[in-house]
């Protein structure tokens, strides 16, 4: 059965969509710990990043590298910070976070709620600072 993931790559589960090339895919967190929280994710299924092969996790970071200098130019903060959890969905991704001081960094936190409204305008923010 395909992952939740998959399932937005194929168009069957909406997504607010940051960017995307052949190989990648960028979206809003729903249920996200900081405006801005975004998803990158490999279009190929894999459930352990590290079980990705050097090309394709090679080039997940650096595409995640060109959001995350996207997410910093809308969002003010110190920083972007990456995380590779894992567990919560078998399809190997990485967590865009931007935080200002180590507290923000929690998954414990409870998550933001925002209006669709309000995703469309992160996400139009956002994806209008991707660099090509």
């Amino acid at each position: 059965m395909p992952t939740i993931f998959t399932r937005i790559i194929n168009g069957e589960i909406p997504c607010y969509k940051v960017a995307e090339s052949d190989k990648y895919l960028a979206f809003l967190d729903i249920n996200p710990v900081a405006k801005g929280h975004t998803l990158v994710i490999s279009k190929q299924e894999t459930d352990y990043i590290f079980d990705l092969d050097d090309d394709t996790l090679s080039g997940l970071h650096i595409f995640a590298k060109k959001v995350a200098k996207a997410i910093k130019i809308v969002i003010p903060c110190q920083r972007i910070s990456v995380a590779v959890v894992g567990l919560e969905v078998p399809h190997a991704h990485v967590h865009l976070i931007p935080l200002n001081s180590m507290q923000d960094f929690s998954f414990a936190h409870p998550k933001l709620k925002f209006t669709p409204e309000e995703f469309k305008d992160i996400v139009e923010q956002i994806s209008g600072q991707i660099a090509e």
